[in-house]
């Protein structure tokens, strides 16, 4: 029986951290080490998308084009701006490379071959792949490998062990000057019976609350990351007994949800219908409960809908191949 074959793919995006991200997370799950590339396009052009039309500088047949030949088998996109480039290389390639947005990108289902859109997302249609969580590159075994050499710092804390994951402001949600007292104050009471905290801000984290958070850490002997060398997202996920975070970003929280322990989520001011419906899927599967300064819930089956992205462009892109004739 032959070998299946190994897809060349391209991860597509204006840069943006947490789309990339994503997009990475889908090709290494496919087993690829994808090349990246990024577009940036200039005013009036940006202002247009996702409907507008590309940067004509940016063009496949421009110099330095980011969307020049040879094209790739696969593309995986995310981020508005993406979505017009993600149409210009569908129609450069002849139709041959099989191209996957991720998230709803706002022109409808004719965008890409495949769209991956998240539960509280409206868009729905026979090429559109719904999963609970967002896509991430937390592999089982990446997590596995940080739960068995732990940075000194945690490593050096007794259990039980809660990271606390720290955003800030965002389109949905702003820390008052109470919310960031409020917040201090039960992570106070957590660790005051006997959590261990260990924790990293975000770059949306604003100073007051970083500096509430930190205080904190730092009367009760626990590890609050200064900012200097790589975040220890993953350090903190897979070491954690518990996990404290802030409700402004479903991507922190849905990553969270491939520990497969108990997440506990602070609601700061605002909210949105979108958030408390992706709050509520995961309470149904015991993987989410309100932080009252205490440990609560249980362990539960890591949620990673990773994968079942990673095998749907699979099975997409080897359809489209028997479709082009290639096998």
């Amino acid at each position: 029986m032959p070998a299946e074959p190994i897809p060349t793919i391209w991860v597509l995006s204006d840069g943006k951290a947490g789309d990339e991200l994503q997009c990475l997370g889908v090709a290494e799950r496919l087993g690829v080490t994808p090349q990246v590339r990024r577009i940036a396009p200039r005013p009036p052009f940006v202002w247009l998308m996702p409907r507008g039309p590309i940067d004509p500088r940016e063009a496949p047949e421009r110099p330095g084009s980011p969307i020049a030949p040879p094209y790739p088998d696969i593309v995986i996109a995310s981020g508005r701006r993406a979505v017009p480039y993600l149409r210009a290389i569908k129609k450069a390639s002849n139709g041959r490379s099989f191209t996957v947005f991720l998230k709803d990108p706002r022109v409808g289902t004719g965008a890409a071959d495949l769209i991956w859109v998240s539960t509280h997302d409206r868009l729905r249609g026979d090429n559109v792949l719904v999963t609970a969580t967002s896509p991430h590159r937390l592999a089982p075994e990446r997590l596995a490998q940080a739960r068995a050499n732990p940075p000194a710092p945690i490593a050096a804390l007794p259990s039980p062990r809660a990271a606390v994951l720290v955003g800030g402001d965002s389109r949905h949600h702003r820390f008052e000057p109470a919310d960031i007292t409020r917040f201090a104050g039960l992570l106070d009471q957590l660790a005051t019976s006997g959590v261990a905290l260990m924790g990293s801000r975000s770059r949306r984290t604003q100073s007051s609350l970083d500096k509430a958070v930190a205080e904190v850490f730092s009367r009760h002997g626990g590890w609050w990351w200064d900012g200097s060398g790589d975040n220890p997202f993953l350090a903190l996920l897979a070491n954690a007994d518990a996990i404290v975070t802030t409700a402004d970003s479903t991507n922190m929280i849905g990553e969270a949800t491939a520990s497969g322990v108990p997440i506990l989520i602070f609601e700061p001011h605002g909210g949105h219908g979108k958030l408390a419906a992706f709050m509520s899927a995961l309470r149904q599967q015991g993987a989410v409960h309100h932080f009252e300064g205490r440990l609560a819930g249980a362990r539960y089956e890591p949620v990673d809908s990773t994968p079942v992205i990673a095998g749907a462009v699979r099975e997409g892109w080897l359809r489209h191949r028997a479709e082009l004739g290639l096998g």
